[in-house]
């Protein structure tokens, strides 16, 4: 097996007689923008939890640029350039922006009682909220934040916690997997554009991408591929064109009035 990229084959995830995920096989090659939909209760958030190492399959396999993710943990995951986002933001929110992203830096040393945070990689730091367009918001309380700065924050710590160039074993930008579970939710639809349009950034600059989203207008004319997901079983896999034609996808979640080309025209 090809190994390069993200690998899933036969991920199940049982909850008693539920099965949140059922076999569920498919694939993200290296540097692509995927993006994984489906109706509540579909098995999107389980199947990150079990990409990203904080749930564990009933069975399956996955696999990260020919290493095998299952078994490890969140941390371990985090050290061969797998890291992730949530729902609901999670950022500390009596640091500053750029102290949160600090706090995070990947190859920092731990921190002791003496230390101080601002010391921690600042040029790093600063390019990293720069990217996330909060270089004016550095010295800023998150707590004080508007919510779609955090959730930009949010993303900026979790690339802060990738491999990068710099680092001898990871030196390809690729072999970063991002995890990003609805990077757009509670957003409106500026900050929503704004959102995906750093989400495309990152893809651009190399690192696979693989997001789940709710809101449509972050998913056509954003994502390079489409899963979708019903009842635990994927249901569709192609570009984005062609799942918005599937007659099931379309009868089941997307409704059949559901009109692309406006969606995007919409959105400009």
């Amino acid at each position: 097996m090809n190994h390069a990229g993200l690998q899933v084959r036969g991920l199940s995830k049982h909850f008693g007689g539920v099965k949140a995920l059922d076999a569920v096989d498919f694939e993200v090659p290296a540097g692509q923008c995927v993006a994984l939909i489906g109706p509540n209760g579909a098995g999107k958030s389980t199947c990150f939890a079990c990409l990203a190492g904080q749930q564990v399959p009933t069975a399956g396999e996955v696999w990260w640029q020919g290493q095998a993710l299952l078994g490890k943990s969140p941390a371990q995951r985090q050290r061969l350039g797998v890291a992730r986002t949530f729902q609901v933001a999670q950022t500390f929110e009596a640091l500053t922006v750029l102290h949160n992203i600090q706090l995070v830096l990947r190859d920092s040393q731990p921190l002791s009682w003496w230390d101080r945070l601002q010391q921690r990689q600042p040029s790093r730091a600063l390019q990293l909220a720069a990217q996330a367009d909060l270089l004016d918001l550095a010295d800023v309380t998150v707590a004080d934040l508007p919510y779609g700065a955090k959730k930009r924050l949010e993303l900026a710590m979790a690339l802060a916690g990738l491999p990068t160039a710099h680092d001898a074993a990871q030196a390809q930008k690729a072999s970063a997997l991002l995890l990003l579970d609805e990077p757009a939710a509670g957003l409106a639809l500026a900050e929503r554009t704004a959102m995906m349009a750093l989400v495309n950034q990152v893809a651009a600059q190399g690192v696979t991408v693989l997001y789940t989203e709710h809101n449509m207008d972050a998913v056509f004319g954003v994502a390079d591929r489409v899963l979708v997901l019903m009842q635990g079983r994927l249901v569709a896999d192609g570009p984005p064109e062609q799942v918005a034609q599937d007659p099931q996808v379309r009868e089941r979640y997307l409704g059949h009035d559901f009109d692309m080309k406006g969606l995007l025209d919409a959105r400009g």
